[in-house]
């Protein structure tokens, strides 16, 4: 006859909890890694610090604002006006809309907002929507385009090319148009009726 032996074994979630335990002496080093900062087409800039243990992340330390070209550190060695291609470029759905923009914070900053002539304000507005109409074209053809809806991307890419021929009409230019000047607009003139 032969003998028995008794064996014991522990329940898995036992044992996971003995090894966490005999691990946390174990102290590796830690690794700081930067994700980011990311194209501004993810819809907002972020750069992420994470603290990595290994695979594991310990700490995320996330930092909005930054553009991944750096003009805020560009900006700084440039006159105002210089400037203002960058805008085109800081959102490329709108470029108008953030030259107008740019423009009115600087003129708010050197107090001649509410020097601008009539004809340069209502400009600006009509930029403006031009700019928000081109890019919720774009928005409302992409998503169409997701959801398997095709014939709307390409009608709305039409009638976005409308609005693009407005624009190099005004502006010289279709896309990054660098139209507006602190206190006014480029390339303004007033053209005698026929």
């Amino acid at each position: 006859m032969t003998a028995t032996q008794q064996i014991e074994v522990k329940d898995s979630a036992a044992r996971s909890a003995q090894a966490v335990d005999d691990l946390r002496d174990v102290q590796g080093e830690k690794m700081i890694l930067n994700m980011g900062p990311s194209h501004p087409a993810t819809h907002g800039v972020l750069r992420l610090i994470l603290e990595l243990d290994g695979e594991i992340i310990t700490k995320a330390d996330p930092e909005i604002g930054y553009l991944h070209r750096g003009d805020e550190k560009i900006a700084e060695n440039m006159t105002y006006n210089q400037f203002i291609p960058y805008t085109d470029r800081l959102d490329y759905l709108a470029p108008l809309a953030n030259n107008v923009a740019y423009s009115l914070a600087v003129e708010k900053l050197l107090g001649i907002h509410d020097k601008l002539p009539e004809r340069c304000q209502y400009i600006r507005v009509i930029c403006c929507e031009l700019a928000r109409i081109s890019a919720h074209l774009l928005g409302l053809g992409a998503f169409a385009m997701d959801v398997g809806a095709l014939t709307v991307f390409l009608h709305t890419f039409t009638e976005r090319e409308k609005i693009y021929n407005l624009i190099e009409a005004l502006t010289g230019a279709r896309f990054t148009t660098t139209y507006t000047r602190i206190g006014g607009l480029s390339r303004d003139q007033v053209h005698p009726r026929d």
